[in-house]
């Protein structure tokens, strides 16, 4: 039996201005991830929803982004309603949420 039902990890990683990969804080991944806090705080879910700051996800081009285990469905949240709309559908509902789901190519 894992130790959470949910484990949502959200890349804080900060790089130097110029490069061109950009970087998810400067995006505003560290007030997601304290928005995100503070709602399964809020929520009655700590204990079995865990949020924990992520370094880079290498998904820098499509920041800020975020992953949920054990689902492995991974999030490019642009702003606080994307990730309400996160908690609410996929965390507490188990309903993904498809139009913030970061798909990636396979590589050849």
């Amino acid at each position: 039996m894992p130790r959470f039902n949910k484990h949502i990890f959200i890349c804080i990683n900060e790089r130097k201005s110029g490069d061109t990969r950009g970087c998810c804080s400067s995006r505003g991944s560290i007030e997601l991830l304290d928005y995100m806090k503070g709602r399964v705080h809020e929520l009655g879910l700590k204990g079995t929803v865990r949020v924990n700051k992520a370094g880079c996800l290498d998904a820098c081009s499509q920041g800020p982004t975020m992953v949920v285990y054990p689902d492995d469905i991974w999030y490019a949240p642009r702003n606080q309603e994307d990730m309400e709309e996160i908690l609410i559908e996929h965390i507490q509902c188990n309903r993904p949420v498809d139009r913030l789901i970061i798909s990636f190519k396979p590589k050849s």
